[in-house]
């Protein structure tokens, strides 16, 4: 059962005069026996067992009233108000496991044993417009995308009193979390690291190019790429998101958002966004997964008019062990030869993230330089190939050659 909004009950048609008497009073007063006031209430009590039992049957929907979204459940139809209010008792601080750009995440059992993640606008943020359009735009995206690495959102309510949104919860937190906790670093080995930017790049481009309309997030980061307990990766945070109408250039002007150190760097001098800002802050977080920290330096040194060679072997996660298997080395050189084609200060040098999404599928072959004798401004150079517009195979042919 959802929120209902605060209604007032209608005036009645008659209203005795303000200045009359006891008598003028009853004169509008119409007198109904006790036998039909008892059927009129059974009646009446009958009318809204029926109507509680069938909003519990009926399909997901969203309602809106007096300027209030409010929403009927869709996890298993079953999610009620009262649930979350119970399971967090009243959004308790022991509850609460995080705080984001807007509001707090809290941890909630429900009375099925599902445990969800709720993040709950406060109060004082609820009543600035831009908190509250970011909490509604982030709603009015992930009702529409379906993909398995995206976060899965469960249910809602946009209210005045209350506004708070219930995903799918997620064991593990934020990358951003995990590479920065030496055990956690640890656990999340060098093909688990692999298919989390593979994940990623597949939903990335799940969202560019297979959605009804296109949709950029605009706010790719570590601290948005979620982890179950699986340390499987999972796009989350659609706050600043933009759906691109398919009719037109995927190209729009907006003020800047996103965070320090992932934003593309061409929107300090325009506002003009298209997907390939996304596709710059995909290749900081790939570097970043590869070497357990932001690679800010890096990026630096390699868009430096002097390039300063640096082996790759030397950039990586020093608290995992050096990639003795084949099939981990090659994937490397490609995540990181993909990230850095990605990085590219010009953005119609930047692959799509189809193009990055299909290099995971494309057939690998082996690396014919020892893997310890592999630069990053070899890799770099290598990269020409997606302006050439060779196929991916060729692209990954030429990076291990």
């Amino acid at each position: 059962m959802s929120l209902a909004a605060e209604s007032s009950v209608p005036a009645s048609p008659e209203t005795p005069p303000a200045n009359g008497s006891i008598r003028s009073v009853a004169e509008h007063m119409i007198y109904i026996p006790p036998a039909a006031l008892l059927f009129i209430t059974i009646i009446a009590i009958g009318y809204c067992f029926l109507f509680r039992h069938s909003t519990k049957s009926v399909q997901p929907e969203t309602i809106e009233k007096n300027g209030n979204l409010l929403s009927i459940w869709n996890y298993d139809g079953r999610i009620a108000y009262e649930d979350i209010i119970n399971a967090t008792e009243d959004f308790d601080l022991k509850y609460c496991i995080g705080t984001g750009g807007y509001g707090s995440v809290y941890r909630a059992q429900l009375p099925n044993g599902k445990v969800v993640a709720l993040k709950k606008l406060h109060h004082l943020e609820a009543e600035d417009p831009s908190f509250d359009k970011s909490f509604r735009n982030e709603v009015k995206h992930l009702t529409k995308v379906r993909h398995r690495s995206i976060i899965k959102l469960h249910g809602f309510c946009l209210h005045k009193r209350c506004m708070f949104l219930v995903y799918e919860y997620m064991e593990n937190g934020s990358l951003f979390y995990a590479l920065r906790d030496d055990v956690e670093a640890v656990e999340l080995d060098w093909s688990k690291r692999v298919n989390l930017v593979r994940d990623m790049a597949h939903a990335l481009s799940y969202l560019h190019h297979d959605c009804g309309r296109p949709i950029i997030h605009r706010d790719i980061s570590s601290n948005n790429i979620l982890l179950n307990s699986k340390m499987q990766a999972f796009v989350s945070d659609f706050g600043t998101a933009r759906l691109i109408n398919p009719d037109s250039s995927m190209n729009f002007t907006t003020n800047i958002a996103g965070t320090y150190g992932y934003i593309a760097p061409e929107l300090a001098y325009t506002l003009v966004v298209n997907e390939k800002s996304d596709v710059y802050s995909f290749g900081v977080v790939a570097m970043e997964t590869m070497m357990g920290e932001h690679p800010g330096d890096i990026i630096s040194t390699l868009l430096a008019s002097s390039r300063e060679d640096i082996m790759l072997h030397k950039i990586l996660d020093p608290r995992l062990p050096f990639p003795r298997e084949n099939s981990i080395a090659r994937s490397i050189v490609l995540i990181v030869s993909l990230a850095l084609a990605c990085l590219s200060a010009n953005p119609k040098s930047r692959p799509t993230m189809t193009q990055v999404s299909k290099a995971f599928l494309a057939r690998k072959v082996p690396l014919v330089k020892p893997f310890h004798e592999i630069s990053l401004v070899q890799l770099q150079d290598n990269n020409r190939s997606w302006l050439e517009g060779r196929s991916t195979e060729a692209s990954s042919r030429r990076i291990d050659e």
